[in-house]
């Protein structure tokens, strides 16, 4: 009987290990406002359905690090659906302390960039095999605008 079981959970096993998935890319980090409290960034991340449903987005959880230290982290709940059969683009809105900013400072003023690392976990709801978290991960420099660019 256990071999029988055992058999059982293997088959279903692979079989969960087949069913497609959607594929998410986090494309880019781009400044979106700068004020008084802080800066605000914005994370964007495409994911590809590949059902011909909608799949409901449960939760997107984020956390960006520069100069190995935590920046800011946070959850976005319910931010909406995946349509069905297309690529949908999700903006992340990241939010970075003033105070903060002014450490970064350093960084951005050998080279005129921020190093960061940023990681986004896509949790979706999949048919059969319930909630579902896609890991992302992307390290790479934020360019700081120079005055000829603002000119």
């Amino acid at each position: 009987m256990a071999q029988l079981v055992d058999k059982a959970k293997g088959f279903v096993a692979d079989k969960v290990a087949r069913v497609q998935k959607p594929e998410a890319e986090l494309s880019d980090l781009s400044v979106q406002n700068v004020g008084r409290g802080g800066a605000t960034l914005a994370g964007r991340v495409d994911v590809r359905n590949p059902y011909s449903h909608s799949i409901p987005i449960c939760e997107v959880s984020y956390s960006l690090k520069s100069a190995g230290r935590e920046v800011a982290s946070g959850t976005m709940p319910d931010p909406g659906s995946l349509t069905a059969g297309d690529t949908t683009r999700l903006d992340i809105p990241v939010k970075v302390p003033y105070d903060f900013l002014v450490s970064l400072a350093r960084d951005a003023g050998r080279d005129w960039d921020i190093d960061y690392e940023m990681r986004v976990g896509l949790t979706v709801d999949l048919p059969i095999l319930g909630n579902f978290t896609l890991p992302l991960t992307k390290s790479g420099e934020l360019k700081l605008p120079t005055l000829t660019d603002i000119f």
